[in-house]
């Protein structure tokens, strides 16, 4: 296959970028997108000049790392994948490909395709954690979890952190991300005893990083690799409300 690469190239975050073109002409269909990257890296190692800058680990759609804007879509053509999950028999002999990093002002790019994301650590810091003793694990039956709360709670958990869901949206809002991370903990008989001081703190942490309000558009959902619900974000506002009509932020 050959194909044309129209990439976003941004030396440090406080140059202006610019798109450059590549042509690559001995693409495998059976390559993954991160493969592609790196045959094409490697002949402008070749040619001496700077590889592309873009973010991967662990290349099996698990760590949330690998996030790029893929012809005006987050993570590319194909519902419920990564990046790295997407395979270039996805495009055809002579397509033009443009590939951007995720855009939103609380994911500052650092270099080319790569965004610094640490604003979500901070979010989780603010609140994501239980109180639980320490030690041992506690026997898997000490504590009964219906089903339907345990399913829940783990859909919830599928979240890998990557951004798609602030990519994909015009708001750039972080509502989808930061809405599973607070159900994930909150659902649980765990998490109840700090979940009116979570949603508080996690929801004011997401809007001094800068991010933008949810309109419902459900973008996130749509670009979301792992599916996450846009009801989780019901939820959360819910749960939100609650705690600040009790008074127990």
């Amino acid at each position: 296959m050959k194909i044309t690469l129209r990439v976003w190239r941004q030396e440090s975050p406080k140059d202006p970028g610019r798109f450059e073109t590549y042509e690559s002409n001995n693409v495998n269909p059976h390559m993954s997108f991160l493969e592609m990257l790196d045959v094409v890296n490697e002949d402008l190692i070749a040619q001496k000049k700077r590889p592309i800058s873009f973010d991967h680990d662990c290349r099996e759609g698990i760590c949330g790392m690998c996030g790029m804007v893929i012809n005006g879509v987050p993570h590319g053509p194909d519902r419920g994948t990564t990046t790295c999950q997407l395979h270039m028999r996805r495009f055809s002999d002579g397509d033009t490909i443009t590939i951007e990093p995720w855009r939103a002002k609380a994911f500052p790019v650092v270099q080319d395709l790569v965004v610094d994301r640490s604003a979500f650590d901070r979010i989780v810091q603010a609140g994501g954690f239980i109180s639980v003793r320490t030690g041992s694990a506690p026997d898997a039956n000490a504590i009964p979890v219906p089903k339907d709360i345990a399913d829940e709670a783990m859909e919830a958990a599928e979240c890998i952190g990557c951004g798609a869901c602030v990519a994909a949206c015009k708001n750039a809002s972080a509502s989808l991300f930061v809405s599973a991370k607070i159900w994930h903990l909150s659902s649980l008989p765990q998490g109840q005893a700090e979940k009116d001081r979570r949603v508080s703190s996690m929801v004011a942490q997401m809007d001094e990083e800068g991010f933008g309000s949810c309109t419902n558009t459900y973008e996130c959902e749509a670009a979301c690799p792992k599916e996450i619900s846009v009801r989780f974000i019901a939820r959360m506002n819910k749960e939100y409300r609650r705690a600040k009509l009790l008074g127990r932020s």
